[in-house]
């Protein structure tokens, strides 16, 4: 909508923050981005989310949306005239936030979990990591994206995670496309979108950032 005013308080490596930069180009929305220092919280940061003090945080019009699924969701209903992200039909629009969900539960918490421990721990993660994988290959299917022809809500909140693979991968010692190709040929594919390759980061700068977050850990 003409006249809005948009910023993004955001963090360049997070893969939440990535959803919500793919939905903004999908639907060719102007905004401002501003970069947070996660370890030293500015006051607009503070002031934007104080319940979870977490990015990202879309400012719109001065109002704050919290919490990436939530801040695509908003972006789809605010600016509906391009790009529906979610489906119109409510079994559909339910399937669409299962599978966002199970991204959330699954696909982060087990990368988060190869990157944060070893041994047994790490391999009995990475299992999970690739069975979830699987589950996800299978409800893709033959389509070119979960959301059919189109990009769609499960797309943007699984695509950022590719870009994070090679941390998950180099650090866990496994190859993702080995157990899943057609879930890698679908992220290369979605790669060739605009909205999707100006909005991932370099995987290689974000596996220096994980091995610089380990090392905080010890575990390096």
């Amino acid at each position: 909508m003409a006249g809005d005013q948009v910023t993004l308080l955001d963090f360049w490596s997070s893969p939440f923050g990535m959803r919500v930069r793919i939905a903004l180009a999908e639907k060719g929305v102007k905004y401002e981005y501003s970069e947070q220092d996660l370890w030293n919280k500015g006051a607009l940061y503070l002031q934007m989310n104080p319940v979870h003090k977490k990015i990202p945080v879309l400012v719109h019009d001065g109002k704050p949306i919290c919490e990436s699924l939530i801040i695509v969701q908003y972006i789809d209903e605010v600016w509906k005239d391009k790009a529906p992200l979610l489906p119109s039909d409510p079994y559909e629009r339910a399937q669409s936030r299962f599978w966002a969900d199970f991204v959330d539960k699954k696909v982060y918490e087990l990368g988060k979990k190869i990157c944060t421990t070893k041994g047994e721990d790490q391999e009995a993660a990475k299992k999970d990591f690739i069975d979830s994988l699987k589950l996800l290959e299978g409800e893709l299917g033959d389509k070119p994206c979960f959301g059919g022809e189109t990009l769609g809500y499960v797309d943007v909140a699984l695509l950022p995670f590719y870009c994070w693979f090679y941390a998950y991968e180099t650090i866990g010692n496994f190859n993702i496309e080995a157990d899943c190709p057609k879930l890698i040929a679908y992220c290369k594919r979605c790669l060739e979108k605009e909205s999707v390759s100006k909005s991932l980061k370099d995987p290689q700068k974000v596996y220096d950032f994980v091995v610089m977050m380990r090392k905080k850990l010890g575990l390096e």
